[in-house]
Parts: C-alpha cells; structure tokens; sequence
C-alpha cells in the first residue's frame, strides 16, 4: 500500500519564508542605501558649508583689503598734491630770487654808453631791447654777461641804426638766460662746509 504525502503546504511555507527573507533583505538594502546617500549627502553638504565660509572670509578680507588700498591712493594723491603746491611755491621763491639777481646783474654788467629801453623776461628767458653807443658796445655787453655769475647764453637777434636825440645810435634786440638761484647757493654752501673743516681741525 503506497503512502502519498501532500507537499504543497511545505512547500508554499518555503515560499511565503523566501519571501518574508526577500522582502527583509530589500528593506535592509533600502535603508542601508538611505543611510549612505544621507551620509555622503552630510559629507559634502559639510564641505560646502566649509568652502561657503572660506570664500565668505576670503571675500571680507579682500573688501578690507579694497579699502585699505583706496585710503593709501587717496593718501598718496594728496601727497602729491601737497608736493606739487611745494614745488610750485619753491618755483615761485626762486623766481623771485632769479629777479632780484637779474636786475642786480643788469646793472653791474651794463657797460657806459648802453641803454635798455625794455626788459621782458619769460621764466628762465630774457629779452634786452636797448641803444648802445656803438656796436662794440653791445659786444661789451655780450661778454659781461657770459662772465656773469647769474646770467649766460646771451644771443644777439638783431643791431640796426637809429637815432635818438638826434644821434646816431645802435639799436640792439638780444636773449639771454637766468641762472637758476639753486645751482649757486648749493655751491656758496659747499664751499661754506669745506671752509669749515679746517676750523672743526683747528679746534
């Protein structure tokens, strides 16, 4: 007599166990891939954040910085402003010396028998216009003022004929220039401090 065993239940608990064991490994890999998306998402979100406040740092000091370099241009712009006004009125206190040495030095190196009748200087330029008794006269001229301390560079433009008071006179038109005031006092001040030395021996 053969005994016939029903297997079916066995083997739909088998399945229904598979499943169960399926459905819990997908969920286990589900969350596990959660956590690790969660955990890279972190990560990085930590580095952003990171980076966010380098740049956020980076961008502060780089303004600080703008604002220094905009005070140090203005510093230097009014720098140069207050040396361009030195210079300007260092300019203007030489000229004034240049004057005075000009006027001085026509006088001393103005030979008898020469008149100027105008003098039109244009910074470091002048101009002579004047009569003389002779053309040798004018010559004098020219070479007082090249021995002259003050004045150099005398150029004759022109020598004509004319007459004044009925005399017959050379009317002359020449350039010169001015010697800056400068160039002569650093030199009386060299020769000053070479002077000096002997004495400071001396004591």
């Amino acid at each position: 007599m053969t005994t016939r065993i029903n297997l079916l239940p066995h083997r739909e608990e088998r399945r229904k166990r598979a499943r169960q064991h399926f459905m819990v490994l997908g969920v286990l890999t589900a969350v596990l891939g959660l956590v690790i998306v969660g955990a890279v998402h972190l990560y990085f979100a930590g580095i952003i954040d990171t980076q966010t406040a380098r740049n956020k740092f980076l961008k502060d000091e780089i303004n600080k910085l703008d604002k220094q370099i905009a005070e140090i241009r203005k510093l230097k712009d009014e720098i140069t402003a207050l040396l361009e006004r030195k210079k300007i009125i260092e300019t203007l206190q030489t000229d004034r010396a240049q004057t005075v040495h000009l006027l001085d030095e026509l006088v001393r190196q103005m030979p008898e028998g020469v008149y100027l009748k105008a003098v039109t200087q244009k910074g470091l330029n002048v101009k002579l216009e004047g009569y003389a008794q002779s053309n040798a006269r004018v010559s004098t001229l020219m070479r007082n003022i090249e021995a002259s301390p003050w004045l150099e560079s005398p150029g004759l433009v022109e020598v004509k004929a004319g007459v004044v008071d009925k005399k017959r006179v050379s009317q002359f038109e020449l350039n010169l220039a001015v010697k800056r005031a400068e160039k002569e006092e650093a030199k009386d001040g060299a020769k000053g401090s070479k002077g000096a030395k002997p004495a400071a021996k001396g004591g």
